[in-house]
């Protein structure tokens, strides 16, 4: 039976573009593990993608199963509703045939994704989901280190 490691992501922005942050909470058994950082002129989507990102790679192990928790709907429907499957068969370009953006953050987060089994999850954002909210909380004390 494969082990089972949960994270809880969020990213935020001040602006859009903007100083930006991210947060990332990790689970496993009885250990919690937090991280966050920062991007002085970025976008929240970016901020949102980098917050999974960061948070696999602080990952020590292949193979495990990994539930991502994320308020992004961006994220989510990516996943969820195979835009990124389209996106791939496409070249990398969207449904108006345009570039798809972030393509260096997806296809970094796809290679990733292939070192564990990963389930990305929606939660509800500022819903007072214990671990969105820390999330969230990381995103910004990050951002507030920029200014």
């Amino acid at each position: 039976m494969n082990k089972v490691v949960t994270i809880y992501t969020d990213g935020a922005c001040s602006g859009n573009p903007g100083p930006g942050g991210w947060g990332a909470v990790l689970l496993y058994g009885d250990k919690t593990k937090e991280i966050r950082g920062r991007d002085p002129n970025t976008t929240n989507q970016r901020m949102e993608l980098t917050a999974v990102i960061e948070a696999l790679k602080a990952l020590k192990v292949k193979g495990w199963k990994v539930v991502v928790y994320s308020d992004s709907a961006y994220i989510v429907n990516a996943f969820r509703q195979r835009w990124l499957e389209k996106w791939q068969a496409n070249g990398w370009r969207n449904s108006k045939s345009e570039p798809v953006a972030n393509q260096d953050l997806w296809k970094e987060l796809l290679s990733l994704c292939r070192k564990n089994q990963v389930e990305i999850r929606k939660v509800a954002g500022h819903s007072g989901d214990r671990w969105n909210d820390r999330c969230d909380e990381l995103a910004r004390q990050a951002i507030r280190e920029l200014l």
